[in-house]
């Protein structure tokens, strides 16, 4: 029953054989296996050529679902009117499943029949309702909208006549695509007399009647591309004249305004121009621009999604860069500590160097004193010589000290310098990503006017510890130029002690520290560095040149 209605509505053959055929496989069952939607498919929606009612195709369809999906509380419109907005729904709705109307178009048919109805659109009400709506779903169902539609909600203080005649002004210009509608008089071809018709205005033909039932049709006017209308002058007390010229006659109509033929001339220019009627283009548009929208929305949060990962990029590479310095910081103590267990094995070394130095001095004061008293002279030296030996081991170890704490300062130094060298070039890449985030575009302003501030934020505090480096930097170059006068006043003693050593090398010679090295002369003075300590740093400089270029 229902696939011989089916062909029925929409003009196609019926044909009782491949119904039978494609449903022989089941005996069990009204439906086979296969399914009824292949054989839709198959053997009626192919075969459709558009020739049909599409009203009463529609009113089909609502015949099938409306009892079992139409709400049973009581509506302001009726059944008749709920078939009318179902069409629309079907109109209006978007093209995937399940079917539903967005709230821009919702807003776009509440006004269209509140115009209709003559009253005021109220924006308000329905901004507060679109704000319930978004929060909830994407839109409204077909049985959902009528529920909306038929409870009054947006039309309150209209009868039921009004709401029903505003509904199928909307109707006959969504669906049925009545573009215009009115009484003109039209001159008859034969009696040549005036008689008032009801003109019915479609992209294609204009149909006439003899009165707004629509039950008795006069005729039709065929639109194409040929056809023009031309205006005439008012005679015989007839006012808004104009003529449209067919290829095969001539009508000659009044109109009560001017609108009426401007109408017409307007569709015939669309149908030249193969344009769709006015309403089908404008809703094309609302969802070309929708679809725009949601697209720049989607870019946008792409965008949003890059700009996370690249802050968490940024996160981990500072990450690395913190354990990479906790790394320098663990081998530069374990370098220290093996550095200062070096410097304890020199001392144990130097100390029994100086123990046999006693252990022989006190073998000689026991041969001294042995000797005559014509020796005693020679024992007073020795004993002047000691002391001075003494004095000197004093002046060498002032000087040794002198040349740690001119290191420890020289490193510390370097230390700073390296620190700040990288604060600054951190701040260089931070104000060139400023640069470029101010470049951007005011839409991408407003959304990275956050991140510009957390980066303001930890550039002052950069500029704050850049400060603190330059403060420590000045304290560490205060502190070399006091060491470096602590040395230059222990070379001094050592130098005037060197010279009265000098007199007396004939009776003992000093055992002087020395490096087996050779002589090595910087911009830090004498012996500043190791042969090992200039090749790291000569390495260093080469790498940070090669970056930098």
């Amino acid at each position: 029953v229902l696939s011989h209605n089916l062909c029925t509505v929409l003009n196609v053959p019926h044909d009782p054989v491949a119904l039978e055929e494609h449903f022989r496989d089941d005996d069990e069952g009204p439906v086979s296996n296969q399914g009824y939607m292949p054989y839709l498919n198959k053997f009626i929606l192919e075969k459709v050529q558009g020739n049909f009612d599409k009203v009463e195709f529609n009113r089909m369809c609502w015949t099938l679902c409306a009892k079992k999906n139409l709400s049973k509380s009581p509506l302001l419109i009726s059944d008749e009117d709920a078939f009318k907005v179902w069409v629309i729904f079907n109109f209006l709705s978007e093209d995937k499943y399940p079917l539903i109307i967005v709230p821009e178009e919702i807003e776009y048919l509440l006004k269209k029949i509140t115009e209709a109805m003559g009253a005021g659109w109220q924006q308000e009400q329905f901004d507060h309702y679109k704000i319930a709506l978004n929060t909830s779903r994407e839109g409204l169902s077909a049985w959902e909208l009528i529920d909306l539609i038929g409870s009054g909600q947006f039309s309150k203080g209209m009868d039921r006549q009004t709401v029903s005649m505003a509904i199928n002004e909307v109707f006959n210009e969504l669906i049925l695509d009545v573009l215009k509608q009115g009484y003109m008089l039209k001159k008859g071809h034969k009696r040549k007399n005036w008689m008032e018709r009801w003109f019915v205005l479609k992209p294609n033909i204009i149909s006439y009647y003899v009165s707004e039932d629509l039950k008795d049709k006069k005729g039709d006017i065929i639109l194409d591309g040929n056809c023009c209308v031309e205006a005439l002058p008012d005679r015989d007390g007839k006012k808004c004249l104009f003529l449209i010229k067919c290829l095969d006659k001539t009508f000659e109509i009044s109109a009560s305004d001017k609108t009426s033929w401007i109408s017409i001339q307007t569709t015939v220019n669309l149908l030249r121009a193969g344009s769709p009627p006015p309403h089908k283009e404008a809703r094309q548009r609302r969802k070309e621009l929708r679809q725009k929208l949601l697209a720049e929305q989607e870019e946008l949060e792409r965008q949003m999604k890059e700009l996370q990962a690249a802050n968490e990029n940024k996160q981990k590479e500072l990450e690395a860069v913190r354990k990479q310095l906790e790394a320098a910081a663990a081998r530069a103590a374990e370098e220290e500590k093996k550095r200062l267990q070096t410097q304890v094995e020199l001392q144990d070394r130097f100390s029994l160097e100086l123990e046999r130095e006693k252990m022989v001095r006190q073998k000689m004061e026991e041969q001294v004193a042995q000797k005559s008293s014509e020796l005693e002279q020679y024992l007073q030296r020795v004993r002047e010589l000691e002391e001075m030996y003494k004095q000197l081991q004093e002046a060498l170890e002032d000087e040794r000290q002198a040349r740690q704490d001119e290191e420890t300062v020289r490193k510390l130094q370097a230390r700073l310098l390296e620190e700040e060298s990288a604060k600054r070039a951190e701040l260089e890449k931070w104000h060139l990503q400023q640069q470029q985030t101010i470049q951007m575009t005011e839409a991408e302003k407003q959304e990275l006017e956050n991140q510009r501030i957390i980066k303001e934020q930890a550039l002052q505090v950069a500029m704050q510890q850049l400060k603190q480096l330059e403060l420590e930097r000045k304290e560490a170059l205060e502190q070399y130029e006091e060491v470096k006068k602590k040395l230059e006043t222990a070379a001094n003693n050592t130098k005037s002690w060197k010279d009265k050593v000098a007199h007396h090398e004939g009776l003992i010679r000093l055992i002087e520290p020395g490096s087996k090295n050779p002589h090595l002369i910087t911009n830090w003075g004498p012996a500043a560095f190791t042969e090992a300590e200039l090749e790291e740093r000569q390495k260093s400089w080469k790498g940070k040149k090669a970056t930098s270029e």
